[in-house]
């Protein structure tokens, strides 16, 4: 690669960028809020393309574009598709569905797409009789929030830490360059990307905490700054697409997977939750424990370890997701909490020790591959169990509990994460606390497909197995 001819391209398309959004009065996002306000925004600004966004039952994004003349028809009506196309929407005898898009989402894409300005939506999607779609993942997410206001909660924030890594192109892994952990520019040849993309995601109104360098050659982290649920999945899954996209136009292949290259860490999403009532009290927040959590918080903390191991089909979903949670590489394995330990799999950051704003919880096993909507739902819906239940959270682990015996372990009662997507599979596939969140369709549906992954996989030939076992 031509550093010096890649880095002036990401230069060029950095500043067209900035030239668009002044010129669209979109740098710090948008502000529109009713129908109305978005039909003006088109007209003002000579939108030509209007993207509705959904989510199928893998976390994949789905989009369709309609026209500015379409536009209030659909605000009233919906757009009409087949939902039998969709990964776990209906059946082809049931297909017909209707988006309806939501104005308050409506951000300006900060760059052409097919030579088209465009603005983009998410969408609420609805059965023909209007009623809603019970199995959109979005739904989903918000039927579990519901669970909130019924224990005395306004909102619940998420921070996710999404790494992921650069690459050449998509056809092999070849890495950018060599750098390592916080390395900066020379060294670190994906800086220039990574600026760009928090530009595009900032102009898109997603505010973000940190960037830098991760562990792995070529590896990355770009960190939202949290917000309440709903709009962080919104914005997660527009992370994950602007990372990919703003790659893409600079000549190089952005990738979530949680394990692309062996013998290196895997990327994973490390995600910090907290609940609270009203604007400023945190519910996590206790002054007088040692550890700075109240009650709610170690219930909640105790349902969450409790329930790992059937949240995993849904926080790591995929079979490369199991090759990343293995010790060695800083990924998690073992159910337990600490303070500082990150060899546990739910830490409880000191950055800030005692500030009440900053108290919250880090599950630390999910990777990005997931559907945001449903890892969120499914991580709520286990503190709240706990929080029904009044689990209680056992002492937190100072030891590295990847030097722990199997002896040890066991004495301690310390559980691991399923070994392998089968395993996960299974453990969902009887879970009340999983088919309840997520409704019996979406379940049965997300086995199935899951099951037909880990089939494909099992049964592969690969050229580990060829090597090891053709002198046999």
């Amino acid at each position: 690669m031509d550093q010096n001819g890649y880095l002036m391209r990401v230069e060029t398309f950095r500043e067209a960028m900035e030239r668009y959004v002044d010129e669209n009065g979109s740098r710090a996002g948008l502000s529109l809020s009713t129908p109305e306000e978005v039909v003006k925004y088109c007209k003002d600004y000579g939108v030509t393309s209007i993207r509705l966004w959904f989510t199928d039952i893998l976390g994949f994004l789905k989009s369709f574009a309609i026209t500015p003349a379409e536009l209030a028809g659909a605000f009233e009506e919906g757009m009409g598709f087949d939902g039998s196309s969709i990964e776990g929407y209906q059946r082809i005898q049931e297909s017909d569905m209707v988006a309806f898009p939501l104005a308050p989402t409506a951000q300006l894409i900060p760059f052409k797409i097919g030579g088209s300005k465009s603005i983009r939506m998410f969408s609420e999607v609805r059965n023909p009789d209007g009623t809603t779609y019970a199995s959109d993942p979005r739904e989903i997410l918000k039927r579990a929030l519901g669970g909130l206001e019924r224990h005395g909660f306004s909102h619940m924030n998420i921070g996710p830490e999404a790494e992921y890594y650069y690459f050449r192109d998509e056809t092999s892994p070849t890495i950018l360059d060599q750098a390592g952990y916080f390395d900066i520019v020379p060294v670190d040849l994906g800086e220039d990307l990574r600026e760009a993309t928090v530009f595009a995601l900032e102009s898109m109104g997603i505010p973000v905490e940190y960037m830098h360098h991760e562990v792995a050659p070529s590896q990355h982290e770009i960190d939202l700054k949290y917000q309440e649920a709903l709009r962080m999945a919104d914005a997660l899954q527009t992370h994950k697409w602007l990372v990919k996209e703003v790659a893409r136009r600079n000549g190089v292949y952005a990738t979530f997977m949680p394990k692309p290259l062996y013998g290196e860490n895997g990327s994973g999403m490390h995600t910090h939750l907290s609940i609270f009532k009203g604007r400023r009290t945190n519910a996590f927040f206790s002054k007088k424990d040692r550890y700075h959590l109240s009650d709610v918080a170690k219930h909640f903390l105790g349902g969450v370890l409790i329930h790992a191991r059937e949240m995993a089909l849904v926080t790591n979903q995929w079979t490369n997701s199991y090759k990343r949670l293995v010790v060695g590489f800083e990924a998690p394995v073992y159910i337990a909490w600490a303070e500082r330990n990150r060899s546990a799999l739910v830490r409880v950051p000191v950055y800030k020790p005692g500030k009440e704003l900053a108290t919250r919880i880090e599950l630390r096993f999910p990777d990005a591959a997931c559907n945001p909507y449903l890892a969120f739902a499914v991580m709520l819906a286990a503190g709240l169990d706990g929080l029904d239940r009044k689990l209680p959270a056992p002492e937190p682990m100072q030891r590295d509990l990847y030097e722990l015996t199997p002896v040890e372990r066991e004495q301690l009662q310390i559980e691991s994460l399923p070994h392998d997507l089968y395993e996960a599979i299974r453990v969902a596939e009887s879970s009340a606390l999983i088919k309840d969140t997520l409704g019996e369709d979406v379940l049965a549906k997300l086995v199935e497909t899951k099951l037909t992954d880990f089939d494909r996989f099992r049964t592969y030939i690969s050229p580990l197995d060829l090597q090891e076992h053709l002198r046999l």
